[in-house]
């Protein structure tokens, strides 16, 4: 089979609002039949620190914007407790459209595999090569993928920074839908606090390294 990639829909020469526009039209892969539209990256053009999460959901398909949903309120109240003011970041996803199944009347969340996840890639690095930031967190285990090219462990590698494709110094932690999975069980209300916590003070190494390079992006 064909390897199809969005490398085709990157203009030559770009910023983020080119970038955005091309990505509209994106076919890259087959992923945008059944999505609503594509869903963008945004934030600070000029944003020190970007966050990358896996796709899409409902909500984020529908508004055109990511990180909208429950997660997103998991990650704006995270990135405030860590210091960083989600205005002063970029936001984006790995895979630029919502891949789905029916259930009943639902769109339920399907995990994107690895030919989606590299075939969105040159969205990625082009947003990255755009922004030029001084850290990157990757945000579960498809954004983890998108940096390294292959699929890897999050527990193995989190709260470390390491060197990838996207950024000498790329963090990784998990996805706050992860987080938000722990909340709806009462039984599992000590791992929900305990992971929160430690989403946080991921986040908050981040906050770090950006301080140390000179730049506070919280103010």
């Amino acid at each position: 089979m064909e390897q199809r990639s969005a490398a085709a829909w990157i203009p030559d020469t770009f910023d983020l609002p080119s970038l955005a526009h091309a990505a509209a039209a994106c076919r890259g892969c087959e992923l945008y039949r059944g999505a609503t539209q594509t869903v963008f990256g945004e934030g600070d053009a000029h944003a020190r620190v970007v966050l990358i999460g896996e796709q899409p959901g409902d909500k984020e398909d529908r508004a055109g914007r990511p990180f909208v949903g429950p997660a997103g309120g998991v990650l704006d109240r995270a990135l405030a407790d860590a210091g960083i003011a989600r205005g002063d970041a970029y936001v984006t996803n790995a895979v630029k459209h919502f891949k789905w199944a029916l259930r009943g009347k639902r769109r339920i969340h399907k995990k994107p595999n690895e030919r989606e996840i590299m075939a969105c890639n040159p969205w990625l690095l082009a947003e990255l090569t755009a922004l030029n930031p001084a850290a990157v967190v990757c945000m579960g285990t498809t954004a983890t993928h998108a940096a390294f090219g292959h699929a890897v462990r999050v527990h193995a590698l989190r709260g470390r920074f390491h060197v990838t494709r996207l950024s000498p110094h790329t963090l990784v932690t998990v996805h706050p839908s992860a987080i938000l999975r722990l909340r709806a069980r009462p039984e599992w209300r000590d791992d929900y606090a305990r992971e929160y916590t430690n989403f946080v003070a991921d986040l908050r190494r981040a906050r770090a390294l950006l301080d140390v390079n000179g730049s506070d992006a919280g103010e």
